[in-house]
Formats: structure tokens, sequence, C-alpha cells
């Protein structure tokens, strides 16, 4: 089997042949992909005959209690035009039977297996989780949008909501994702 790679379909310099790996992994990528359909055939392209491409995507936005928070509090915060990024695309494609389309779209006839795992995201402090969705996800292009000066601001009202929900020391909260499991 070929070393492990890192690249991007359509990026001409890491072209792989047909049916040259065993298996393709995609972490927490699949909601970011334009066209689905398409990225999913070049997964299926570059493996052989019975490898199986997995990946997970995150489940709904309820179901991941950090990001809720954040979104809330942000809701809060921006009444009138919310930045719901976190609800639109790392928790918004979750739904089975669309990534089972979008997988028989491009090019899977099994259908998918799918595992729903739960568990539990930990942080020193609900600053920390704050920081990460605020400042560190694409999150921060939808606050800057609508108002450049409150970044900071909405990193205090997410980290306040955190403290307010799991408290103002180490906090956990709920997560949970689908793992996909699409044979060849």
């Amino acid at each position: 089997m070929p070393s492990a790679n890192i690249f991007a379909a359509s990026d001409k310099r890491y072209s792989f042949s047909d049916e040259s790996f065993d298996v393709v992994v995609c972490q927490f990528g699949a909601m970011f992909f334009p066209d689905k359909p398409k990225a999913f055939s070049e997964a299926k392209r570059v493996l052989r005959l019975g490898g199986a491409f997995i990946f997970n995507v995150w489940d709904t936005i309820d179901q991941n209690e950090f990001a809720e928070t954040v979104t809330f509090a942000l809701q809060e915060m921006f009444p009138a035009d919310p930045p719901r990024f976190m609800v639109r695309i790392p928790h918004g494609y979750n739904d089975a039977e669309a990534i089972a389309g979008h997988l028989a779209e491009g090019g899977f006839d099994r259908r998918p297996i799918l595992h729903t795992l739960a568990a539990k995201s930990r942080a020193a402090s609900p600053r920390i989780p704050a920081i990460a969705y605020c400042q560190g996800t694409l999150l921060s292009s939808e606050i800057e949008m609508r108002s450049p000066s409150r970044v900071a601001e909405a990193t205090n009202a997410a980290a306040d909501a955190i403290g307010e929900r799991f408290g103002h020391g180490a906090v956990e909260g709920k997560i949970q994702a689908h793992i996909v499991i699409a044979e060849r």
C-alpha cells in the first residue's frame, strides 16, 4: 500500500492512479466539500475493489453541546442576523439519506454503514471552547462580517454562556458524530 498522502482531489500535483488505495479516510472534512458527489467519486476512483472510504461528520448541533451553546449566545448578540455557520456547515451535513444519496451519485453502489458515536469534549475552562469556536473556525468570519470590532465581545459572550451551562471551572459537554463507511 502506498504511504499516507495528504492531497486535495482537485490538485493536479497529487494525482493518484485508479485503484491505488485500500482505504481512503477523511476526518471531519466531507461537510466542507462544495461538490460532495464529485469528491466521493474521486475517493471511489482511487479505491481498490473491496476497499473502503471512511469519513466522519458531526451530528446535529443539538447533539453537540458546546457548539449549540455558542450558537445560542451569538444568536442573542446578533438577533437580527445570527451567525449560523456552525448549524449550516459543520453540523449541517448529518442526514443518513442525504449522505447515502451523495455516495450513490459518486458511484458507490453499496449502502454505506453509519455508526453514531457520542463522547465528551473537555476543556480546562469555558473560555477555551469559546475561543476555539469564535476565533478558531470560520464562525469568526461570520462574526466579523456582522461587526469586525465585536469578535472579542462574541468570544466573551460564548465563554459566559458555556460557563452558565456547564460551570466556571473545567467543563465537559456532549459531542456526537457519525462515522460513515462506504465500501467499493
